[in-house]
């Protein structure tokens, strides 16, 4: 555990000019550890820049704010500018205890940026050419007095400044220009070595900079807590290019300065060796510091479209969600971003709408990132569903590319339901961290996630609510969804970037946008949790998790609501989680079979980290009217699945009266994502129930229903084993199956020609297998003898074959849509076998017959009608 740090500054004496005061700090030094000391006002960070993840060390160590911190090579300790009292400056010791000196020459204000040389003499200044040296070198007789007032070649706005212990030069990097300056502490001289390319165009405060001992360069931009390298600064002249990269995303801060010994390394992770060199748990191009190195791409990739998000599960509306999304598969439904419409600004852009009262359409921002165009991407489709009354989003282009999202929500009964953050990282995705990002002198939480596909995306959420007789806003930001204020109506913002600078933009103009609105009076923002779940999955009755400990927590508490299946209770389950203090934990906690969990880890103190996690969830379609449901049932399996076959956990039940169809359909993953199944030869389950039973493999790159693949097979009273080969599915097409992209299985039961009758299923262990069902050839059977004459059939014709078995097997007849036009069941027996076909009512035309049999594998047919 961290310890715990008290305040032991202590006045002595005041207003004599030299004389220090406040009881002396234990003598512990830093002694040049690894860690950047982050000063914020009077707390302190520790930050480790390899993953720019962050920890509070002690609070309130000082009366007044700290700046212009500095890491002392001459004793070890760490010292810093005071702003009471005035004209002081302080030394802090490893266990944050401090000591106050007073030195008269000093200006009563305006210190902020400092840091000591290798001799021990700390330079300090703030705006201006002035800057002041103060000697800190305990073996000096001059200790801890002021020195002498020097002054630059030129004015630079800068923040923080930092020696590189290769050439003993001072660096900076200028506001607004993104310049990198060399300043000659003796001479005061500066020199302009050029822009920083990674930063160019950037309008940030670097209010916090250290160096390695390699002379690598680190900023850290205030708004962002984005922290970026300028390799071997000490090599550069002002003609040679400037290397540069992103290097972590940190904590935002402001009213900071930045410490750290120059001499200590930071580790750099190689990014093609296949190995966590820095120890942050993201390998090669994985971590942000590989971004746009050898093979790694720029983390600058296209995003997810807010047309598909806002529907992060829980468990209330897991079946809501599933029963959407499977109403945009039947029919069809792919969001195109070409036909969409397209948003652009009105006159009324900005400007309060008072009179005639506003909408949603005011808060989203347009033209703030230099976007090629936005178009309109709500999912209207999730009123009704979720708690949302009314929904406006915005994708953003960029190269015909979507780069950006706002998704925004009204909700009358409290805060919107749905985060980013909570489900994707038990579902493929990855929260690689998690901080804060400062937006109108406000911090908020943002969260960087790394998609299954391998995007990233910068996540930021907030939500604003009416207060004072409707005449303001108030802000709330919260990383549980608990902590918001219950049934008010809030207008809710999530916010998605494939870059953190356009987040920042984005979020800081919804702000303003709400501000012309109803001006903001207050802020209720949480801080981010610093022990979370970075990536999970549940496999064979356990979760597995992967646990970022950013604070040295030695443990944490998991407290869990599950069911089993969809149709059961909430069960509950309560663990501790031992930590160890590690940065990076793999655990693995025994649930048992599971259809759902929501879960919280949380030492009690900080900020608890919030998850869900599905599986693909069962469905019901029972939406045709005179449909009425009276069984509806899911059980979990007890068939032990062979470790090569792609299981479908959970069995299903269902009986219906229908006068059309009813239907059950499985989803495979719980977001509706395609799976590849080519890998697989058969699906195969055991079923019961009541006539044919029609077996739709849904893809995601068919939009027509029809044209989808399907088989049929007759269920019986009892129990039987079907085994359905991938290759004898059918459709409206001659196209070899493929199904590489399956997102759900529908199971439907019909009602022949329209008369209300009963249907059951019974459908359990489920599951895609390489084994394939022995076909005709494999009973020695001649496929050959399979004929069906007269072809093409005027009136009727006859389906001859033999067969090994006796059965009752169904023949079933489809149009060229794959519609079944005709079914009828026939006893087969083993030897010779025939059956009649009458035409009735089939028109002319082309038509595919099916002999559906548990024990062979007839192969479909064509029958034409003249």
């Amino acid at each position: 555990m961290k310890p715990i740090y008290t305040f032991k500054n202590q006045l002595l004496a005041i207003g004599i000019a030299l004389m220090s005061f406040a009881v002396k700090a234990q003598d512990v030094p830093f002694n040049c550890d690894f860690n950047a000391y982050l000063f914020q006002y009077n707390d302190v960070y520790a930050i480790d820049l390899a993953s720019g993840n962050s920890y509070q060390v002690a609070e309130d160590v000082t009366p007044g704010n700290i700046n212009a911190t500095a890491y002392n090579p001459a004793d070890g300790f760490i010292w810093g500018s005071l702003s009471s009292p005035t004209k002081s400056i302080v030394k802090i010791g490893k266990d944050f205890s401090t000591t106050t000196y007073y030195i008269d020459e000093l200006p009563s204000s305006n210190r902020y940026v400092g840091d000591i040389s290798s001799a021990g003499v700390y330079y300090l200044k703030g705006g201006g050419t002035s800057y002041y040296k103060i000697d800190l070198n305990p073996e000096s007789e001059n200790y801890t007095q002021y020195q002498s007032t020097e002054t630059l070649s030129q004015n630079i706005s800068i923040h923080d400044w930092a020696f590189n212990s290769v050439d003993g030069q001072l660096y900076a990097v200028e506001k607004n220009t993104n310049i990198l300056y060399r300043i000659n502490p003796e001479t005061g001289v500066v020199s302009a070595l050029g822009v920083v390319p990674i930063i160019s165009g950037l309008t940030y405060t670097y209010g916090a900079v250290y160096f390695d001992n390699e002379g690598r360069f680190y900023i850290s931009a205030n708004q962002t807590g984005t922290i970026y390298a300028i390799q071997a600064v000490q090599d550069l002249n002002g003609i040679n290019v400037i290397e540069s990269n992103l290097f972590a995303f940190g904590p935002s801060s402001s009213s900071n300065d930045g410490a750290r010994c120059p001499t200590a390394p930071v580790l750099q992770e190689i990014c093609d060796n296949g190995i966590d060199d820095d120890g942050d748990g993201l390998i090669d191009c994985e971590d942000p510091s590989c971004s746009g190195f050898g093979l790694c791409d720029v983390i600058e990739t296209s995003i997810s479209s807010s047309n598909s998000g806002g529907l992060e599960s829980n468990s209330r509306l897991s079946e809501q969600i599933n029963a959407r999304n499977f109403k945009r598969a039947k029919t069809g439904y792919k969001f195109n971003a070409a036909r969409a419409k397209r948003v652009s600004k009105t006159t009324s852009y900005a400007k309060s709408n008072l009179d005639s009262g506003f909408t949603l359409q005011d808060f989203v921002p347009l033209t703030s990132i230099n976007e090629d165009e936005a178009i309109e991407a709500s999912p209207s489709d999730l009123i009704g569903i979720t708690n949302a009354t009314e929904i406006y989003a915005v994708d953003y282009m960029k190269n015909n590319s979507s780069v950006a999202s706002v998704l925004a929500l009204k909700t009358e009964n409290g805060v919107y339901e749905h985060t980013k953050y909570i489900c994707d990282r038990l579902l493929g995705g990855e929260l690689i961290t998690v901080n804060t990002i400062e937006i109108n002198e406000q911090q908020f939480i943002k969260s960087i996630i790394k998609n299954e596909d391998g995007t990233y995306e910068f996540v930021l959420s907030l939500s604003a609510k009416v207060v004072n007789d409707e005449a303001n806003f108030a802000i709330e930001s919260h990383w549980n969804l608990g902590q918001y204020e219950e049934n008010v109506t809030f207008y809710n913002f999530q916010i998605w970037s494939n870059t953190i600078d356009d987040l920042y933009i984005l979020g800081q103009e919804v702000l303003n946008l709400l501000d012309i609105e109803k001006p903001i009076t207050s802020y209720n923002n949480s801080t981010p949790p610093t022990v979370f779940v970075r990536k999970g999955s549940y496999t064979n009755g356990a979760l597995d998790l992967q646990i970022v400990n950013t604070n040295g927590t030695e443990s944490v508490t998991l407290d869990a609501g599950y069911r089993v299946t969809e149709t059961e209770d909430f069960g509950n389950l309560n663990s501790t989680i031992n930590l160890n203090g590690n940065y990076i934990t793999n655990v693995s906690v025994d649930t048992g079979n599971l259809f759902d969990i929501g879960f919280r880890i949380g030492d009690g103190i900080a900020t608890p980290d919030d998850l869900f996690m599905s599986d693909g969830p069962w469905g019901i379609d029972a939406s045709q009217e005179g449909t009425v449901v009276g069984l509806y049932n899911v059980t979990t399996n007890d068939y032990s699945f062979d470790s090569t076959s792609f299981p479908i956990e959970r069995n299903v039940e269902l009986n219906a009266t229908i006068s059309t169809y009813v239907a059950a359909y499985r989803a495979l993953t719980p977001r509706f994502k395609a799976v590849d199944v080519t890998d697989y030869s058969s699906f195969q389950l055991s079923a019961k129930g009541t006539g044919n039973l029609e077996i739709t493999f849904v893809k995601e790159s068919i939009t027509n229903w029809e044209e989808q693949y399907k088989a049929t097979i007759v269920l019986t009273n009892e129990f039987q084993e079907y085994t359905i080969n991938i290759e004898d599915l059918q459709n409206n097409s001659d196209n070899e199956v493929e199904l590489n992209d399956v997102v759900t299985i529908v199971f439907t039961m019909v009602a022949e020609n329209g008369i209300t009758v009963s249907k059951e299923m019974h459908l359990s262990n489920l599951r895609f297998s390489e084994t394939s069902a022995l076909s005709v050839i494999d009973y020695s059977t001649d496929k050959n003898l399979l004929k069906v004459s007269p072809n093409p059939m005027t009136t009727h014709a006859t389906v001859t074959f033999s067969a090994n078995y006796s059965e009752l097997v169904q023949f079933v007849i489809y149009d060229q849509t794959g519609k079944v036009v005709y079914t009828a069941e026939h006893k087969v027996t083993s030897g010779a076998n025939s059956i009649n076909v009458n035409r009735d009512n089939l028109s002319s035309g082309l038509y595919f017959c099916k002999i559906i049999s548990n024990q062979f594998d007839f192969e479909t047919f064509k029958l034409i009608v003249k």
